[in-house]
């Protein structure tokens, strides 16, 4: 079984002098992550919560059925961007407390300068 790349915890901010061919395998893994228009619905719905949010309150929101839903969440999981917390028989997602951070660094092209 090939290994769950975790993107941010080991990607490089773009703007870095070089990356290494596994820095740009994982920001390209993370890419691919937010690369479906429900995932990055999902993340910016997460975002701005401060609760954990049980997937069946995802469902309407996004006009997905539970199964999409659960699939694009499971994706967010995987890649490092959401936590997921079992609650019973539902499961609740949150951003992981430091994937904004990394992903604003991620993408800062000016590399820290002004």
């Amino acid at each position: 079984m090939a290994e769950t790349i975790r993107p941010l915890v080991c990607c490089a901010p773009l703007a870095a002098p070089v990356l290494s061919e596994g820095e740009a395998l994982a920001t390209a893994e993370l890419f691919r992550a937010l690369g479906d228009p429900a995932r990055v619905r999902i993340v910016n719905l997460l975002a701005t919560t401060d609760e954990p949010v049980c997937v069946c309150n995802l469902i309407e929101p996004l006009g997905l059925s539970q199964p999409t839903v659960s699939h694009h969440l499971k994706r967010l999981v995987d890649a490092g961007i959401l936590e997921r917390e079992q609650r019973g028989k539902w499961a609740y997602f949150s951003l992981d407390p430091d994937a904004a951070g990394r992903l604003t660094s991620l993408v800062d092209l000016e590399g820290g300068s002004s």
